[in-house]
């Protein structure tokens, strides 16, 4: 699965959510990929791009095929209200020139998630971060970019955002024990961030773990992944892996669950919820 090429600015899971729907109505209706696509006049090709959410929805298209499948009118236009409101770009679509094409995806996972889920190895994850935080090592990472550095920096800020909204996501974070430790920003810096996850703890929705220095070796050795879960029967959980040039989007059962488990496994392993705060004190007091 590749949504980060599919869906531009508009909303990812939104479209995923309607298209499996459709997907349900033409079965319903008895028809074939085929049997859609004539009714169209396009390739049945074109019919599964829809169902899978592969871009913008032509919405005289949805109504069309919602006639064809005997969709009940105040139904139809249930959908319809729906589909209209899912092609929309995201707030996130307006900061594009800011960011990788394939992380607009990423944002819109973010936004619709119930549940994310998250091991970091290196940094602290970007919905954690402090705004001194997020422009040093965004900086170093653009070899000292500066305007493109602060274009990110705001756009990282923006993200935080759902964490302080009325019904927030519940945020699962592992971090090793190195992010902390690394000396990757100035101590004042590192200071203000420990403060903020420290802060982060005492949040409902929040939950921080740190792998120790002492576990010589884990599962998430392997780099830093994500899970998010959504509040949609129709979409399964998605794994986010990056890279250097780009990002995996995992939508498999066997793959999923092979993320999770791990993750789990870690989650055993790392220090206990209840004892990050203090751990973090600690570190602070040495910087």
């Amino acid at each position: 699965m590749t949504p980060a090429q599919s869906t531009a600015g508009a909303s990812t899971v939104r479209l995923m959510v309607l298209g499996r729907r459709l997907r349900d109505l033409r079965t319903s209706a008895g028809m074939s990929f085929d049997d859609a696509a004539v009714v169209l006049d396009v390739t049945p090709l074109t019919i599964r791009r829809m169902e899978l959410a592969k871009g913008k929805w032509k919405l005289p298209y949805i109504q069309t095929l919602l006639g064809a499948y005997g969709v009940p009118a105040d139904e139809a236009r249930t959908f319809l209200a729906l589909a209209k409101e899912a092609n929309q770009p995201g707030w996130w679509h307006r900061h594009r020139d800011a960011m990788p094409t394939w992380f607009s995806a990423y944002v819109s996972l973010e936004e619709e998630a119930s549940l994310i889920r998250v091991y970091e190895p290196h940094y602290v994850p970007g919905l954690l971060q402090t705004e001194d935080y997020a422009r040093t090592i965004l900086r170093a990472g653009l070899h000292g970019a500066k305007e493109e550095a602060e274009r990110r920096v705001v756009v990282r800020m923006e993200r935080q955002k759902l964490l302080s909204r009325p019904q927030p996501p519940e945020l699962w974070v592992v971090m090793d024990e190195t992010v902390l430790r690394r000396p990757m920003v100035p101590p004042d810096v590192m200071r203000m961030q420990i403060d903020r996850l420290i802060e982060a703890t005492d949040l409902p929705h929040i939950k921080l773990q740190i792998m120790p220095f002492g576990l010589c070796a884990h599962e998430g050795m392997y780099g830093p992944f994500h899970i998010f879960r959504f509040p949609h029967e129709e979409i399964s959980d998605i794994a986010y892996i990056e890279n250097l040039v780009g990002a995996v989007y995992l939508d498999e059962y066997d793959d999923v669950t092979n993320y999770q488990a791990a993750l789990d496994r870690m989650c055993a392993q790392a220090l206990p919820v209840q004892r990050t705060g203090e751990f973090l004190g600690n570190i602070r007091k040495e910087l």
